[in-house]
């Protein structure tokens, strides 16, 4: 399944209201024992346990450049993944993409998703209602946006974007308490994406407009979780 992104505009660019700034100060010590660390507005995605899915095991896992450049630079070039991301290019394009988001506050954490040991998927889990898509819907705190692109041509179109996407809206859900819904927007064009996410539980709430794309704003929310 191709990626259900295809702006290239920076999660980073909204400033943090003072409410979160004060979140992710470190508590002063106190008499019992030593302050406590800060707040990670993911909910710390790396400590999140893997999922059991009908094709195996699977595990967010955070992106490392050293380690995982090559591959992912690799997926944005393939021309089906290219038309959504618009990352193609020279390793550097996707680097860039990658330091961005790792030096940043942690409002969004890219990961590889890694199937049965595995690394065949690019997720970018980001906190929706910090982000710029908050500009263009009504957001909620803690809303949750998920990116998704699928690495090989030959994990597509066999309905692992389905359960993957199911697997990941849940692990949010499970991990995130504060969360009360997963959010996406895939790019209205991209037919395969919007489908996979319709059949993993999330529901079609809008169409808005995006720099650089008109996308179907997609729901899961915890209400309706084990009815959809």
């Amino acid at each position: 399944m191709p990626s259900t992104d295809s702006s290239t505009e920076d999660t980073l660019d909204l400033k943090l209201p003072p409410h979160v700034l004060a979140l992710l100060a470190a508590t002063p010590p106190g008499p019992l024992g030593p302050p406590r660390a800060p707040a990670d507005l993911l909910d710390h995605v790396a400590d999140w346990p893997a999922a059991e899915t009908s094709a195996g095991p699977f595990r967010l896992v955070p992106v490392r450049l050293g380690r995982d450049l090559a591959l992912i630079a690799g997926w944005m070039n393939d021309p089906a993944v290219a038309d959504y991301w618009e990352l193609a290019g020279d390793p550097c394009v996707t680097e860039e993409h990658l330091r961005s988001q790792l030096t940043g506050d942690g409002r969004s954490v890219p990961c590889l998703g890694v199937l049965d040991g595995n690394p065949m998927s690019y997720w970018e889990i980001y906190r929706a209602d910090l982000d710029p898509l908050a500009r263009h819907y009504p957001a909620r705190p803690h809303d949750t946006g998920i990116h998704l692109l699928i690495g090989g041509a030959g994990d597509r179109a066999r309905g692992l974007g389905s359960t993957l996407l199911r697997a990941v809206s849940t692990m949010v859900l499970d991990n995130r308490p504060a969360c009360t819904r997963v959010v996406a927007e895939p790019d209205l064009r991209n037919t395969p994406s919007v489908a996979a996410f319709l059949s993993s539980g999330f529901r079609l709430r809008a169409e808005i407009e995006l720099p650089g794309k008109r996308a179907a704003l997609m729901v899961r929310d915890r209400a309706l979780r084990h009815l959809i």
